[in-house]
């Protein structure tokens, strides 16, 4: 799907606000695990992924804002 319809139902809003939080989630997780890692390789990928799922984060908030 390419296009959020113009419409979004109180069940969309609902699911789409889970997605939000599992991301946002994901995204502080990452970013508190890289602080903790000593491998420069695992946090530059750690630091990546809290990244993607902030973007995701941004994307969602767009959808509802």
């Amino acid at each position: 799907m390419d296009k959020v319809p113009k419409m979004i139902s109180t069940k969309d809003i609902s699911y789409i606000s889970d997605m939000f939080e599992w991301n946002f989630l994901i995204s502080k997780k990452a970013c508190c695990f890289s602080k903790d890692v000593v491998d420069n390789k695992i946090k530059k990928e750690l630091k990546a992924v809290s990244e993607i799922h902030k973007g995701i984060c941004e994307e969602l908030l767009k959808i509802i804002g």
